[in-house]
C-alpha cells in the first residue's frame, strides 16, 4: 500500500497528450486553447465614440466657442463623416467612428440641443475626451490569446472579434465508464430488497461533462468470462477508461486480474487513504485506466482527488491548490490520510470548513450537504480549528 503523495505523483506521471481537434466557437467555452489567436486588424479598427454626444475641434472651445452648429449625425455601422464648417459639430453615437475634422467628443449630458445648436453647458473639456483610439488595445498581428489558456465567455468574444468560426482546442481522451456488481439495476427500475440502482457512473459521467468531457457508460456483470470478454472490447476502441466496483479483496472482486490478463500494467492497488484504499491505477501504451471502489463516496472523491487532476493536466490546465480553514476541532485515529467532507463558508473573507463526516463510504445521500473534502495527513491524530487544509471542491 502507498501513500496518497506517492499515488498522486505516480498518477500526474502517466498524464498523456489528448490531440488537438477544431471546434465552432459555439462550442469552445471551457475547452483548452491549442493554437495562438491574433489581431486581424488593429483594436479597436477605427477611432471609435465611446458617448453619445457631438463631436467637434477642441481648438474651438479653447478660443471660447460655446455654441456648436449640428452639421448632421455620425451613426454606428455608418462609413466616416467629415465635419465641412471646422468650428461646427456632429452629432456622434456609441461605436461610431470619429468624424474627420472632430477630436473631441461631449456628451448629451453636459449639452442642450436647441434649434439645429449645441450649447455646452461643460465647465471643462479635455481634448480627446470620450474617444477610443484605433490600435489603443492591440495592433494588427499582436497575440491576443496563447495556446493553453482554458476559453471562457470573454475569450470567446475575442475569437469572434477576429473573424474565427472555428477554433483549435485540446481534444478530450476517447473515455468509458465501465460500472460493475450484480446488486446494480438501471436506474428506471424498481429493485428487489437486495439490490440497488446504478449511480456511481451517472456521476462519475456528470463530473467528466464539468470538464466538457463526454463519456459512454457501461455495466459488467461479476462474471469472470463475461468481464474479460467486454473489457477487451472497451479497451479497444477506449483510451480513458474508469472502473467503479469489483477492486477490493472480495470473491467476486474481478477487476485487477481483468485487466493484468488485457495488457494493463499495474502502477499501483491500494492507497493509505479514507474513503477509497482499494483504489487500481493502471497503464498501457494505449490506454489510462482508473479503477475505483464501488462505494459511492470513495468513488466520487478519487475522482476529484486523482482523475479529474489527472485529466486537467493531460488537458494543460493549471488548477491553483485550493486552501481553506478548518472551523472546528476533529480527531481521525487511524494513520490514513483522511479526506474529509465538508461545507464551506465565506467567514471575514476567509474560507472556513465545517465537517460533515457523513456515515462512511456508502452514504452518499451525505454528498448533497457538502461542497468538497479537506486532505488530512496520515501522521496527525487531531486537527485543530484555525489549521489551514488543502481543499477540493465537488462544486463550482
Amino acid at each position: 500500500m502507498i501513500s496518497v503523495s506517492e499515488a498522486t505523483a505516480i498518477v500526474l506521471s502517466h498524464s498523456i497528450e489528448t490531440g488537438v481537434e477544431e471546434v465552432s466557437i459555439q462550442e469552445a467555452c471551457g475547452r483548452v486553447l491549442k493554437e495562438t489567436v491574433r489581431a486581424d486588424r488593429d483594436f479597436p479598427p477605427f477611432n471609435r465614440i465611446t458617448m453619445d454626444g457631438i463631436a467637434l475641434a477642441h481648438e474651438y472651445w479653447l478660443k471660447g466657442q460655446r455654441t456648436f452648429a449640428i452639421e448632421g449625425i455620425q451613426a454606428a455601422g455608418q462609413q466616416q463623416k467629415r465635419l465641412t464648417t471646422p468650428n461646427a459639430c456632429l452629432e456622434v453615437m456609441t461605436g461610431a467612428m470619429l468624424p474627420e475634422g472632430a477630436d473631441t467628443v461631449i456628451p448629451y449630458e453636459s449639452l442642450e440641443i436647441k434649434e439645429g445648436n449645441a450649447y455646452i453647458k461643460a465647465e471643462k473639456i479635455e481634448k480627446g475626451e470620450s474617444i477610443h483610439y484605433q490600435g489603443a488595445d492591440a495592433h494588427r498581428d499582436d497575440e491576443l490569446l496563447p495556446p493553453g489558456i482554458k476559453i471562457s465567455p470573454a475569450e470567446v468574444a475575442l475569437i469572434a472579434a477576429v473573424g474565427k468560426k472555428k477554433i483549435t482546442v485540446a481534444a478530450f481522451p476517447k473515455t468509458a465508464i465501465v460500472s460493475t456488481g450484480d446488486e446494480l439495476v438501471p436506474v428506471d427500475l424498481i429493485p428487489l430488497p437486495y439490490q440497488i440502482r446504478r449511480s456511481n457512473s451517472y456521476a462519475l459521467q456528470a463530473a467528466l461533462r464539468e470538464l466538457n468531457c463526454s463519456a459512454d457508460v457501461f455495466h459488467l456483470p461479476d462474471q469472470p468470462e463475461i468481464l474479460d470478454a467486454e473489457v477487451k472490447k472497451i479497451l479497444q476502441h477506449y483510451s480513458l477508461v474508469i472502473f467503479s466496483g469489483g477492486v477490493s479483496k472480495g470473491r467476486y472482486d474481478y477487476i485487477p486480474q481483468t485487466l493484468e490478463q488485457n495488457g494493463i500494467q499495474k502502477r499501483f492497488h491500494r492507497v493509505s487513504q479514507r474513503p477509497g484504499k482499494p483504489i487500481w491505477f493502471g497503464t498501457s501504451s494505449r490506454h489510462v485506466v482508473f479503477a475505483l471502489p464501488g462505494n459511492p463516496v470513495s468513488t466520487y472523491m478519487c475522482f476529484y482527488r486523482y482523475i479529474r487532476p489527472w485529466l486537467m493536466k493531460s488537458l494543460g490546465i493549471e488548477a491553483p491548490a485550493q486552501q481553506v480553514v478548518l472551523a472546528q476541532n476533529f480527531s481521525f485515529k487511524p494513520a490514513l490520510t483522511y479526506f474529509l467532507q465538508v461545507k464551506v463558508k465565506n467567514e471575514m473573507s476567509q474560507l472556513k470548513a465545517y465537517p460533515l463526516a457523513g456515515d462512511g463510504s456508502g452514504d452518499f445521500a451525505n454528498l448533497k450537504d457538502v461542497d468538497g473534502f479537506i486532505e488530512l495527513p496520515a501522521e496527525v491524530t487531531d486537527f485543530k480549528a484555525g489549521q489551514v487544509f488543502r481543499y477540493y471542491p465537488f462544486r463550482s
